[in-house]
């Protein structure tokens, strides 16, 4: 008898999701963001506080809504955060004393992203503006106002005179931009530090409060470019000085303690969107740039797929209390882990354990880090590392969950490709598994496809184990976490060598797990996942079922649906519509549709701007037209983060026609 229950679908409800975990400014304590599912089925966020030796977990709110971005003020007096509790997000302070929370903000859009100055004194942010808003006049409409809003634009023409009009994470775009404002804590008073058509994003303040470091692409033809470029600007002098080339992307920005460099992360696109992410080193006064990272072939930051992670967590770079070394998150062989480097490149591990880093702190004070694990068993919690490398738990969030219900441990796999590539891979098998006992198998198939499947907790996966199934995935190339010329692999060749390698996975885990009935094979995956499950069902009939989520069928149409289709096309096939369509229509999966045998589930968001929910009616279409078997679940309200951040109730939808389709074919 297995004495733990399995797995349903109505158990994502439990999760408790743990992020950003800040050091309290003197290092006897932390704050946290914690993210559950309330009795309305709704995403609500509390900020939570802990301190380190007594190990009782504090709530700092307690309004159903979603807070995040505690920052403590750095002489530890006043918190500022981020609340949805007025209805837009708003920012709002708290004094650790004790106390209701002060709202500070009542932009018309919101604001975000509160930072605070050196000194306490001041509070930088980032609020969406129309040209000519007045930051002192700014009211947040009431609900009763912003309902009244959306029905008179359903009755009003929506015009468009630029390019990136759209996107997933906003919708249609309107006329604002994202400026830097700066609130005074002891008057209120509201200072705009930028302004004009262009977005700018916060990025850091100077130790002395004196400079701010921003990112933005004030080029003439913003609009045609990805690209985006660094800034200090200086307070008093009104000084703007250009740190960078416009040559790339740059993000994740910090000064030094001391203030003579700058660390940052970004690339110059050597291989478009599967570039590798570089560390730069700036110089202040020399205004030199050295990249730190140039030997390393890693990918720095977390490119961990999972569909539980909400909330942010910090990445990096993150500096050591005296200014010479750097520590940050790198992505490799199937986990992330904590790496440091020195001012003069030379790198080393600081924890690496075959688990998921989603985030961490340093605190100067002990040299110490907490850290956010999660594993294929465990959805995450927070964990000390002390300097001697032992880790003490700190949270315990998901303990009911994880005394209930089973889950199971991977297994790992290698692969070795006809073209000498070595590919990773994992099993999962079922729940109350049975020696002798032949299951049904599911191959997942990761979206990106610059992403990487790993040690990471994963609902969907452990779902279909806990009906039965053995579950295959795999780090194709085009992944990341195995090096340049591993992640660029595929570019140019979608339904080539990536094909090849996951089918080559397949018959590796058939040849070695006897459990697996080859005859009741399933597949499955998201995005580039969902293209890649389109293709392989019009290329073989192997499959006996398969469900293809938010994909793509038509490169063609995809050129001008999708918010990233007029770059996406050129840099992952190498060409653009108008040069050669033919190419395109060559990766196209909606071109082997007569081909197709394979029963498919076709899952669509309503709101997906990434892959458009025309990409998923084209295929139906097509396949009904051709007497195929093909069922087709639009969801609406939904955009492509349905699986990981959509509405609760819709991503319980999703799983449970999964489960349905592959039940009844497998």
């Amino acid at each position: 008898m297995h004495d733990k229950r399995a797995l349903q679908t109505e158990d994502i409800l439990q999760l408790n999701v743990v992020s950003d975990p800040q050091f309290t400014p003197d290092g006897q304590a932390f704050t946290y963001t914690l993210t559950t599912i309330n009795e309305q089925n709704e995403y609500e966020s509390q900020l939570m506080y802990q301190n380190l030796k007594e190990k009782q977990t504090t709530p700092w709110t307690f309004h159903s809504s979603k807070n995040s971005k505690l920052r403590l003020s750095p002489d530890g007096k006043r918190a500022v955060f981020q609340s949805t509790r007025s209805g837009r997000p708003q920012l709002w302070l708290l004094h650790t004393d004790g106390g209701e929370a002060k709202q500070l903000t009542t932009f018309r859009y919101g604001a975000m992203d509160p930072m605070w100055s050196k000194d306490s004194q001041h509070i930088f942010f980032t609020a969406p503006l129309e040209h000519d808003d007045d930051i002192h006049n700014q009211t947040e409409p009431s609900k009763e106002e912003e309902k009244k809003e959306k029905e008179a634009k359903k009755k009003q023409p929506f015009m468009i005179n630029r390019l990136k009009y759209k996107s997933d994470a906003r919708g249609f775009h309107d006329d604002t931009r994202s400026q830097i404002i700066r609130l005074t804590i002891d008057n209120s008073s509201l200072l705009q530090i930028t302004d004009g058509d262009a977005d700018y994003r916060l990025q850091d303040i100077s130790p002395d409060s004196t400079t701010l470091l921003y990112t933005a692409n004030l080029n003439d033809h913003a609009d045609y470019e990805l690209n985006n470029d660094l800034y200090c600007f200086q307070m008093f002098t009104k000084e703007t000085t250009k740190l960078t080339d416009g040559k790339g992307i740059y993000h994740n920005a910090r000064f030094s303690p001391d203030g003579s460099k700058i660390a940052c992360f970004g690339h110059e696109f050597a291989y478009k969107g599967a570039s590798l992410t570089e560390l730069y080193l700036f110089d202040i006064k020399t205004k030199e740039r050295s990249c730190l990272s140039s030997d390393w072939d890693i990918e720095i930051g977390d490119a961990m797929i999972g569909d539980t992670r909400l909330g942010e967590s910090e990445i990096g770079p993150v500096w050591n209390e005296d200014s010479s070394k750097i520590f940050f998150i790198v992505t490799n062989q199937g986990a992330t882990e904590l790496h440091a480097a020195s001012i003069y490149g030379k790198e080393e591990e600081i924890y690496k354990d075959n688990n998921h880093i989603f985030g961490f702190a340093y605190n100067k004070h002990c040299q110490c880090f907490i850290l956010g694990i999660s594993s294929p068993t465990n959805p995450g919690e927070f964990y000390l590392l002390h300097d001697n490398g032992s880790l003490e738990a700190l949270t315990d969030h998901n303990c009911a969950f994880l005394k209930e219900i089973a889950l199971q441990e991977p297994e790992e796999l290698s692969i070795q490709t006809e073209d000498n590539w070595q590919v990773q891979g994992w099993v999962l098998r079922p729940y109350a598994f049975i020696e002798g006992k032949k299951y049904p198998t599911i191959l997942e198939i990761h979206g990106g496809p610059h992403a990487m499947y790993g040690q990471a907790f994963f609902f969907e996966m452990q779902l279909l184990a806990a009906k039965g199934y053995v579950v295959l995935y795999t780090n194709p190339r085009g992944s990341h976490g195995y090096g340049q010329s591993f992640v660029n692999a595929c570019r140019g060749d979608y339904g080539g060598g990536d094909y090849r390698d996951v089918m080559t996975a397949v018959d590796d885990a058939i040849e070695k797990f006897s459990f697996i009935d080859t005859e009741r094979l399933g597949v499955t995956g998201g995005s580039y996942g969902g293209f890649m499950t389109n293709w392989i069902v019009g290329h073989t009939n192997r499959f006996k079922a398969a469900v293809t989520q938010r994909s793509i069928s038509n490169w063609l149409s995809f050129h001008g649906v999708s918010d990233i289709g007029f770059f996406f096309t050129e840099w992952e096939h190498g060409v653009n519509l108008l040069d050669d369509p033919t190419k395109l229509w060559e990766f196209s999966p909606l071109k082997y549709a007569a081909n197709v045998e394979t029963p498919l589930l076709i899952l669509h968001g309503e709101l997906d701007y990434r892959c458009p929910i025309e990409q998923g009616e084209q295929l139906f279409i097509t396949l009904k037209h051709l007497k195929k078997e093909v069922e087709f679940i639009r969801f609406p309200n939904a955009n492509h983060e349905l699986s990981r951040s959509g509405d609760p109730n819709m991503r319980m939808e999703r799983l449970q026609h999964m489960l349905r389709w592959f039940d009844t074919y497998l």
